[in-house]
């Protein structure tokens, strides 16, 4: 079993910062990508950003220049610095990991979602 508990969320106002963090745990052999993602009341789950175990990232074009993912591989953990935040980033936000177990089974897994609001 592979565990993702996010911590971070909160409310704050426009053009303040949020620091997401999630942190993996369970029977991980090692994690490729990480990544958070987010939905808003009434519309679909969207990608915010992801960042490979090369530190590879990307972006949605919404949140580029504003929003920072990086990751510890050593403590499996993965942030999402939120500055310059903006009324739309209004969300719950979900950390995702794919993961390669020590059973040698490779899956998604997701966080149980933290909420982030906005006050404009």
């Amino acid at each position: 079993q592979v565990q993702l508990v996010e911590s971070g969320g909160g409310l704050v106002q426009a053009g303040g910062s949020l620091r997401l963090s999630c942190q993996a745990s369970g029977s991980i052999f090692s994690i490729n990508t990480m990544g958070w993602y987010r939905q808003a009341p009434g519309k679909q789950r969207e990608l915010v950003a992801t960042i490979t175990s090369r530190d590879s990232t990307n972006y949605a074009d919404s949140v580029k220049g504003r929003f920072t993912i990086s990751r510890d591989n050593a403590k499996n953990t993965v942030y999402l610095q939120m500055n310059s935040l903006k009324p739309e980033d209004t969300a719950v936000y979900y950390c995702n990991a794919y993961v390669l177990t020590t059973s040698w089974r490779t899956g998604d897994y997701w966080g149980q979602g933290t909420q982030v609001t906005v006050s404009s």
